[in-house]
Order: structure tokens, then sequence, then C-alpha cells
């Protein structure tokens, strides 16, 4: 049986980056190291220039797991940040619970390392909760293809959305029109082929 189209708001979406850590970085093999920490900035700068409302998590910190990828403070200054000090599901920590309800959405955008354990059980989570959840599959990593699949299939099942931070990036936008620039420095920046199309492009539109 088909479902609706339920299609990402840039009014009711909230990012969520979970335990993009430093230790758990080295764990993904899904895919290759340079190309996925792109497209973790890629969803960070995203939801920055959406201006969605992201919370930053971390698990275990001072443990193997390692700091927060400094980055992401960087691009979200002012952003909670909610260092969990054990829970690996970052939904049963009463603090990033709160900070998620703060943002008033009802639409969370979720990504995060591993995949199976750090986006899913908060995935499923919020689903229970009764939140409509999108997650962003190439801004987060596991450690090998069978794993991550079994993710996939389990949050699909359950009611998850699994796109990418390009379709994403799409969804929101909804329309060229809406600011041709900034969508595309957005994909310029994080897609080096899509930099060539806009310097094409632009230098077209000089030339009229």
């Amino acid at each position: 049986m088909s479902k609706p189209y339920r299609r990402l708001d840039k009014n009711d979406a909230a990012v969520l980056l979970v335990d993009h850590q430093a230790g758990l970085l080295s764990l993904v093999r899904d895919i290759g190291p340079d190309a996925f920490k792109n497209n973790v900035l890629a969803l960070a700068d995203l939801a920055k220039y959406f201006k969605l409302p992201t919370i930053l998590t971390t698990s275990f910190e001072n443990g193997p797991n390692g700091p927060l990828v400094p980055e992401l403070k960087q691009i979200h200054p002012d952003a909670p940040f909610i260092p969990r000090p054990g829970q690996i599901n970052a939904w049963d920590n009463e603090d990033f619970v709160k900070a998620v309800k703060a943002t008033g959405k009802k639409q969370l955008v979720i990504a995060g390392v591993v995949t199976e354990v750090c986006v899913a059980f908060p995935a499923l989570s919020a689903i229970e909760a009764g939140y409509e959840v999108f997650v962003v599959t190439d801004a987060s990593g596991t450690f090998n293809e069978v794993t991550r699949n079994a993710a996939w299939n389990r949050m699909a099942e359950a009611g998850v959305q699994l796109m990418t931070w390009f379709g994403a990036a799409c969804e929101l936008h909804r329309d060229w029109r809406n600011d041709i620039e900034g969508l595309g420095t957005l994909f310029s920046n994080h897609i080096p082929d899509y930099r060539n199309l806009i310097t094409s492009f632009s230098a077209g539109q000089a030339a009229r």
C-alpha cells in the first residue's frame, strides 16, 4: 500500500547531529572518510542555510568515542550541545529530548555515527513519540554495508524516510527561483562538479 508523500518543510524541520565524534568516525567503512566528512559538513551547512534549529550531541565524549568534530560547533556556535554522560540512545537523555521539544518542530532530520545505533535508536524513538523522521543516509556511517542495510531496513519499516543531504536540500528549497545563488553556493561548496556547473551558469549570466 502506497503512503502519502510527506515532504520536508523548512518551517517545521529541525536537524539532529548525533555522535559525529572523532573516535567514532574512525569506525566508518561504508563510505570513504573524505566523502563522509564532506557530507556531514554539507548537512550542517544546509541546516545553517535554511535556518533550521540544530542540536549537537555526543556520547561518552571522555571515553574512546572522542570529541565532537570541531567544524560542527564552528558552523553552529549557538546550537544546543548535549554531551551525554553515557546514554547510548540519545533519546534516553532528558536534556536532549527537552532540546528537541524546545525547537517546536515536528519534522526531525537525523544523521550520526554509527547508523544502526546512534542514528537508528533516536530515529525509532522519535517515530514512537509522534515525530516525522528523515534520516540523511550519506551523513551517517557505520562498519560495513551489511550493518548499514540492516539499519536502513529497520528504520524504513518503522516509517523513517531515508534521504541524502542533496535530496533534503532540494526538497527544502522547493523552487530554484527562491535563491539561485544561495543554493548554488551550498552545492558548489560540497560537490566539485557542481561548482563547474555554477561557474558556467554565472559566466553565461554575466555575458548577457
